[in-house]
């Protein structure tokens, strides 16, 4: 091993180079602190990779990453009936491709200060002198390092090493598997798939509990489904999604698998030393399964968090990234878990949910939610009218479209 240094050597180490932690090291080395980002080789999350211009504006990320931009999504029925959604005139959903994106984001983190290094964490020591010692290998089996650091920020994934260590009950948080294929793509195919749209599929088939998607990057396409049923076959799902919509011959470039959480943790810090970001946290929409605007707004509210933890020294101020999260996203995420909930629960109501979205009220303002990633009050009577319906699906009184 590595001998340990008694002298702090970095202000931060970000354990996790995804959008959270490849945000929060950019963030925090442009302040001028020294941030350590340590993620692994060779790894990439499996996501659909949608992204909405409010990121690319707000984390100064440049159009050049997008793949492609999708102006419109389909819902897709149990029975097979489609609703089209069309953005409009109100923007676009962004695509990107999460091995280029991530690895341009920690390549950015870099460009500002923060070091990379390649290893996999261990576990944190403490041996009475200041701050953590963070533990991690380079390689299997090899050489055990160690750095000392202020403060640990745990960005490395749903099931966090950080978060299981050092926050009480992170390793209940629920999750859902998600697991898709990158494949070579034609524009479009006599089946249904269009490469200049987003598609998402309500179906028990292929998904019991949660839902399909087929999302256009360009040239390639993410095909994938999620689910938290661990007897359901998410390959099986796949293949015969491809098969429904002529892409069973495409070329597959790659395939990935791995967890995504349900709810952020009730807890997002040890109460001394360790902080959690992102997927760490919890920080995926529910209902929608979106993580990288909010694993990167997260982030920077982690780095915020740091700041003021290292400026005090005091550990209670590292309470504030969960509450400055909630008090901005929080009533988005009560909602839309309880939509998961109901709305996902049997194909009668899938089918009712996907009826639901015909209503032109509803679009607008699904839209628009998603945009500005805020509940809209900026039409009153769009929101009663929604209501109303809502009820009405909810009590059964609608009949389904046909």
């Amino acid at each position: 091993m590595t001998q340990d240094q008694n002298a702090v050597e970095f202000d931060v180490v970000v354990i996790g180079g995804g959008p959270a932690g490849a945000t929060a090291a950019w963030d925090l080395a442009r302040e001028g602190r020294s941030v350590l980002l340590l993620d692994r080789a060779g790894r990439t999350k499996p996501c659909g990779g949608a992204v909405p211009p409010r990121l690319l504006e707000e984390f100064e990320v440049p159009q050049s990453l997008l793949v492609a931009r999708a102006r419109s999504a389909r819902m897709v029925a149990p029975s097979n009936r489609a609703v089209d959604m069309p953005v409009g005139e109100i923007g676009y959903v962004g695509m990107v491709d999460r091995d280029v994106f991530d690895e341009w984001l920690r390549a950015r983190a870099a460009t500002a200060g923060a070091e990379r290094r390649i290893g996999t964490y261990d576990h944190i020591e403490r041996d009475g002198g200041q701050g953590a010692v963070v533990c991690y290998n380079t390689e299997r089996g090899g050489e055990m390092h160690k750095v000392r650091t202020r403060l640990v920020i745990g960005a490395d994934g749903a099931r966090s090493g950080v978060a299981r260590e050092s926050i009480p009950g992170a390793e209940r948080n629920k999750c859902v598997f998600a697991y898709h294929e990158i494949v070579k793509s034609p524009a479009s195919t006599p089946e249904g798939f269009d490469g200049t749209r987003c598609d998402v599929l309500y179906q028990g088939k292929l998904s019991p509990d949660f839902y399909a998607w087929i999302f256009p990057h360009g040239e390639t396409a993410s095909i994938g489904v999620g689910s938290a049923n661990k007897g359901f076959s998410l390959r099986g799902s796949v293949k015969q999604l491809r098969d429904d919509m002529g892409l069973e011959g495409c070329e597959t470039i790659r395939r990935e698998g791995a967890p995504i959480p349900l709810k952020p943790l009730k807890r997002w810090d040890n109460g001394r030393d360790v902080l959690v970001t992102g997927d760490a946290a919890g920080v995926v929409a529910p209902a929608s399964g979106e993580g990288i605007y909010y694993a990167m707004v997260c982030g920077r509210i982690a780095a915020q968090t740091a700041q003021a933890f290292i400026a005090t020294g005091n550990p209670a101020v590292l309470k504030r990234a969960r509450r400055s999260f909630l008090r901005e996203h929080g009533r988005v995420f009560w909602i839309l878990g309880m939509m998961q909930y109901f709305w996902y629960s049997s194909d009668k109501r899938r089918e009712r949910f996907v009826d639901m979205c015909a209503d032109r009220d509803v679009q607008l303002l699904t839209w628009q939610a998603y945009m500005n990633k805020k509940l809209v009050r900026a039409n009153p009577m769009a929101h009663v009218r929604i209501f109303i319906k809502d009820c009405a699906h909810l009590l059964g009184l609608k009949p389904v479209a046909q």
